[in-house]
């Protein structure tokens, strides 16, 4: 047996191919669209991929599932659990067979047993792996977004973020049943999770890429719990607010993604074009590091940094149905646009070299600013709008005093509702966030916008007052 793994750091995501050296097949789990990927790790191990398939309908990238069984002749695997709801759309016509609890296919001498785990979501699968060649017992499972290095997946997403009302507190006593099979499996048996530390589909993943069922049955918060109401109650609490393009997600995957095609280079815009597309609504999506945007930026663009946390600050705050266009490194760009079509944005009109931002002053336009601000500078500054765009739990647990509450993934909605002049000091934990939040005021001349270097972190470091005692609501907009 060979196994492989790719891992896309920028989604947290990981694929496995499972492959049978002795008769030259191989499986791949979970494919994210870049299919690619796969086709060389199958070529580089001197195997074919001769089956594929998902453990359930994802949430946070656009499946490469159908599409590479399209382009490899594989055999296409798909959930045929749970309700009449959560069906794949396109299982007929891609001819698909679909699985359910109890089944078993075979990859060359392995052999996949098929668990239904509901709870993250009601189709979920996952595939318990035996090398039939060599062993009568399993080596390992793949569990999708079931059971995580550390943490187990989040049941509340179906509702959070997708809309369906009612059902997260279903899927979370559906996934505590769910690990109670889990436990029962061999100590031994390794897990090989889909997503690590950084992903939404969880509260607290770990960051090491696999483990056993004995080391999640011991130390996993989750697996912890022997009562089903306790682990409902904690299961539910502190998830992180999902990323409104899950919704978008599910949607897409459930209906049967677009085939990608062939990756496209936007075209290379200029300067007369900017103020066109300005006008015409295109969201300008100004790569650039924060602090470099901070010194000089054209008013109305939003600071999308790239770097790890991009394409996750992508999907807060693109859709494929506002044009958008890119200030990059054209060296960047391809992989840009192909971080991007992960996530099905897949046409930037256009983009820029950072250049055009000292070619627009030039022509006489006033740059904006972002000024760091220290926790003393803060506290020493006056009366200000002080906003906390950090999420609720994080707010619960301290809070500066005076502050009001807009989550990061509501802010655009409240901008126009902050002053149009006079000092906004934006903060949230550590300042990457905040940095974001801050372009997006910069439309509003007369605003002096301000980051806290550091974030709520720094301010707590300097030993700067901390209240502890707000409900974690969203407050209203309060007036300097």
């Amino acid at each position: 047996m060979l196994l492989r793994v790719h891992y896309e750091d920028q989604l947290a995501q990981a694929s496995y191919l499972i492959g049978c050296p002795a008769t030259g097949e191989a499986l791949i789990i979970d494919p994210n669209r870049d299919i690619d990927h796969y086709c060389a790790m199958a070529t580089n191990a001197d195997l074919r991929i001769t089956a594929v398939t998902e453990t359930h309908i994802h949430a946070d990238f656009v499946s490469g599932s159908r599409e590479l069984a399209e382009k490899t002749g594989a055999k296409l695997y798909l959930s045929g659990a749970g309700p009449a709801d959560w069906q794949y759309q396109f299982a007929v016509e891609a001819n698909a067979t679909l699985l359910r609890d109890g089944d078993h296919f075979t990859v060359g001498n392995l052999r996949v047993d098929v668990w239904h785990t509901p709870g993250h979501t009601p189709e979920h699968l996952s595939f318990i792996i035996t090398d039939a060649a060599h062993a009568d017992a399993p080596m390992g499972i793949a569990t999708g977004d079931f059971v995580f290095v550390g943490d187990v997946g989040r049941p509340d997403l179906l509702e959070r973020a997708a809309g369906q009302a009612g059902t997260m507190a279903a899927g979370a006593r559906d996934l505590f049943h769910s690990l109670n099979r889990f436990r029962d499996l061999p100590a031994w048996v390794q897990v090989w999770p889909g997503h690590g530390a950084g992903s939404a589909c969880g509260k607290a993943l770990g960051a090491v890429p696999q483990t056993t069922v004995g080391y999640e049955t011991r130390f996993n918060n989750a697996l912890r719990f022997t009562e089903e109401a306790p682990f409902v109650e904690n299961i539910l609490a502190g998830q992180p607010t999902p990323p409104p393009y899950f919704a978008r997600m599910k949607t897409v995957n459930k209906a049967g993604p677009a085939p990608s095609g062939a990756l496209t280079t936007p075209p290379l815009l200029t300067l007369a074009d900017l103020a066109a597309q300005r006008a015409s609504g295109t969201m300008i999506v100004d790569t650039r590091p924060a602090a470099t945007y901070g010194q000089q930026a054209i008013p109305g663009t939003i600071n999308l940094p790239y770097n790890k946390g991009f394409l996750n600050w992508a999907g807060w705050f693109l859709t494929p149905e506002q044009p958008f266009a890119l200030v990059i490194d054209p060296a960047d760009l391809t992989a840009v646009c192909r971080l991007l079509r992960l996530i099905g944005l897949d046409h930037p009109v256009g983009y820029w070299s950072p250049s055009v931002v000292a070619e627009w002053v030039a022509a006489g336009n006033t740059p904006a600013t972002i000024t760091q601000i220290s926790p003393a500078e803060l506290a020493a500054l006056g009366p200000v709008t002080l906003v906390d765009v950090r999420n609720p739990d994080e707010r619960a647990a301290g809070r500066i005093a005076g502050s009001v509450a807009i989550p990061i993934g509501t802010f655009r909605a409240y901008t126009n509702d902050l002053p149009t002049s006079g000092p906004i000091v934006i903060h949230c934990q550590s300042g990457i966030r905040s940095a974001i939040a801050a372009s997006l005021l910069l439309d509003q001349p007369a605003r002096e916008v301000y980051d806290l270097a550091g974030g709520f972190n720094a301010w707590a470091a300097a030993k700067q007052p901390v209240l502890r005692d707000e409900a974690p609501t969203t407050a209203a907009i309060a007036q300097p």
